[in-house]
């Protein structure tokens, strides 16, 4: 694939995007791993609660995008 097609590039084993759909694949990401720290954060329920409901959106999101990174680099 050449540079130009790239959407992510592999910095220190994670992935920044490169090209424009990187960018319009990594904003809603981000904009998913805040929503559900502020959904949480509103909420104010126990402490286990909190890391039952954050950590389990933000591992799927982080494996999702990382496998998309993996296969548009």
């Amino acid at each position: 694939m050449s540079r130009t097609k790239k959407w992510f590039i592999k910095v220190r084993g994670s992935y920044l995007p490169t090209s424009w759909q990187g960018w319009l694949t990594y904003v809603p990401y981000l904009a998913y791993i805040i929503g559900v720290l502020v959904f949480v954060i509103k909420r104010k329920d126990s402490v286990w609660l909190a890391l039952f409901t954050v950590l389990p959106n933000w591992v799927a999101a982080a494996v999702i995008l990382t496998w998309l990174a993996r296969h548009k680099s």
